[in-house]
Order: structure tokens, then sequence, then C-alpha cells
């Protein structure tokens, strides 16, 4: 029998991916003894000037090994978004010593969803132990959560492809839960069918809208297909689970695929390839923010309906150099032609500048209302 040098190689690669697993597991050591360093000496977890040279001196250290550039970037901005988020998670940890290890947490549709999806991520980095509440609906999450049915919720609030999800807004203008958290996922739309199934095949499209409004442009090369909505991507790889025919699909994600025994015949297809969908966690008691991480604060206001009324908010919040990530406004159910704002902003709710901003703000505006502060979630810089 022959020698097979190709095995030869293969094991040579796995190898080294062992060898590098380990020194990302030491490097994820070091960066615990680095917080706790930074914990007693009270220093920022955050050091963006270090961090952009370290990945500049990586890359120029990589062209001595012929490698890409933009890879090398890529590669150490997950790392080093993993460490920064390993210590913003010990600090909060430290300060929150009452967090409970295990926790029921409820999210929209079956499991496979990608609310599912985020759910796991986020319990991931937070608890021992998690039991999963399937909700039908964003209505459901929250009462779940505020008759402490569940511990936590997990909603999607916007996507970078098809914005905002109004439902959300709107519950959360009448709801009594906090913000504590945040997590972003990226979205890879996937055509999911059986076995026997092929594009070519394929006749009717099951999913949630969202999904199909992101993805015009795909969806638009096969004019011929029959577009069913669901209640969630999940419900939609069920349906064609039970339906068993090699003529329907459902656009859901790979790991709910696989939980469906669903085949891919396509994927990342939306008309933006950067889709990514940020998601808020809600509980019914609000969380202290280290100041030594980067924390966002989302509140609700309504203004006057004066000329100039959001105008004058706004500029308290630039009088106090506080960086707004987002300013959304909804109608206010039963006052025709009033609206509610809601506002992220960067910083912590008990820094003094915050505390400041948001005193001036109660003065000139109808109403004000803190909606939570939490870990930032993006350190990508």
């Amino acid at each position: 029998m022959s020698h097979n040098p190709l095995l030869t190689l293969r094991d040579k690669i796995t190898a080294l991916d062992k060898q590098l697993l380990q020194l990302i597991a030491q490097r994820r050591e070091l960066s615990t003894q680095v917080v706790n360093t930074k914990i007693k000496a009270n220093i920022p977890v955050r050091d963006i000037e270090r961090e952009r040279l370290l990945v500049k001196t990586l890359i120029e250290e990589g062209n001595q090994f012929s490698l890409d550039e933009l890879f090398v970037k890529r590669l150490y901005q997950i790392i080093i978004e993993d460490s920064v988020l390993l210590q913003q998670r010990i600090l909060q940890q430290q300060l929150n010593q009452n967090a409970v290890k295990s926790a029921k947490i409820a999210f929209l549709g079956p499991k496979g969803s990608y609310s599912h999806s985020a759910m796991r991520r986020y319990a991931a980095n937070h608890f021992d132990h998690i039991e999963e509440s399937s909700c039908s609906s964003f209505k459901d999450i929250f009462e779940s959560v505020d008759k402490g049915l569940v511990d936590y919720g997990v909603v999607p609030i916007e996507n970078s492809s098809s914005g905002s999800i109004n439902e959300v807004y709107d519950l959360l203008q009448k709801t009594n839960l906090h913000i504590i958290g945040e997590i972003s996922l990226f979205i890879d739309h996937c055509i999911l069918a059986n076995n026997q199934a092929s594009l070519a095949k394929i006749e009717t499209v099951y999913s949630h809208p969202q999904p199909f409004q992101q993805c015009t442009n795909f969806i638009d090369k096969y004019p011929n297909w029959k577009i069913i909505y669901c209640d969630s991507t999940s419900s939609a790889m069920q349906t064609v689970v039970d339906l068993n025919q090699d003529n329907v699909a459902a656009i859901g994600n790979k790991d709910g695929g696989e939980l469906y025994g669903l085949q891919v015949l396509e994927h990342n297809f939306a008309n933006q390839k950067e889709n990514i969908t940020r998601f808020i966690i809600l509980s019914r008691e609000a969380i202290e923010v280290s100041q030594q991480i980067s924390a966002k604060t989302t509140i609700l206001m309504k203004t006057g309906q004066q000329a100039g009324a959001l105008v004058d908010a706004l500029l308290v919040l630039r009088n106090h150099n506080i960086v707004i990530t987002k300013l959304e406004s909804r109608p206010i159910h039963g006052n025709p032609w009033e609206e509610m704002f809601y506002v992220d902003l960067q910083g912590n709710i008990e820094s003094v500048v915050m505390q400041q901003a948001l005193k001036e703000l109660s003065s000139i505006t109808l109403f004000t209302k803190v909606l939570g502060c939490y870990p930032s979630d993006n350190v990508t810089q």
C-alpha cells in the first residue's frame, strides 16, 4: 500500500492548529491577569491607541512572512475583540457580584432562529447554565420578563440592512424593563431545503418578513418563487421539514438548518454583505456598569412641539460632548402627530457628565426616561 503524502501534510496542519489553539488560550489567560491588574490600578480596559499600534506592528511583522495585510488585520481584530469582551465580563462580574450563574432566557421563535443564536451567544458569556424559553411574539417576551416567568429576554432592535424593528421600539415605550446588554450578530442568510432539493426545483420560499426585505436583490432573480411569510425563520424551517417536498425552501441560518436537518443551497446573498443585527437584553432590574469599560446609555424622551424643540435637546448632548450613536423616533399611540425619541448615547449613566446632561434634558423636555445603561458590544475600531 503506497504512502499518501497528503495525509502526512494534513497531520502536520492539524498539529499546528492544536498549537494555535493552545497559544490563543494562553493569550486569554494573560488577558485575565491584565484586567486584574487594571482593576487594582483603576485603569480603563480599552487602550485604543495601543491596539492600533499593535495591529500596525503585526501587519508589518506579517509582511515578512508574506501574510496578507487584510488577513492579519481581521485576525487580530477578532483576537483583540475577544480580549476586550473577556476583560469587560470579568469587571462586570466583580461589580455585580450578586449576578446569578444560571438563568431562564426568552427569545423569539422556536430553536434555530437568529434570536435563538443571539441568546445562546450572550448566555455563553454570562451564565454557567441556562433554560431556554421560546416565545411566539416580541410582546410575549416582554411580558414573560415583566411577570417573572423568565429572568431575561433577548430581542432584535435594528438591522444594518433593513433598519429598526419598530415593534420592539413601540414596546420599549410602555415597559418598566431595563436594557442591561447588547449583542451584535452577523447574519448569513441561507436557502435551506431537504436533501433532494436544488435551486432549480424551488417554487415556494418561507421566512420571516425581515430576511425577505434584506435579500430583495437575490430574490428578484427568481420571479417564479412564491413568497410566504412566517412568524420566525425557525418556524419557516419547521414548515419545510413538515412538508418534506423538494420544491419548497426556507431562508434562515446555517445553524438552524443543521438543527432541522436541512441542506444549504445558497448563502451570503443579502443586499448588504455586512449584514448585522443588533439585539438587546431585557431584565426587571438594572445593572451597574464599571467606569473602566465602554458603556452605552439608552434614553427615551418627548419634546415639546414648538419649533426647534428636538434641536435644543440634542444641543444639550453636544455641549456635554456626548456622542449619539442612534436616534429613532416613533409615534405615540393615542396621541396623533406626537412622537417619542429613542437615543443611544456613548457613556456611563453614573458619570458626572451624563448626570449633568440628563438633568438639563429633564428641564427642557416634557418627559425623559433612562431605559438602561449597559456594556457596549461594539469594540471594533
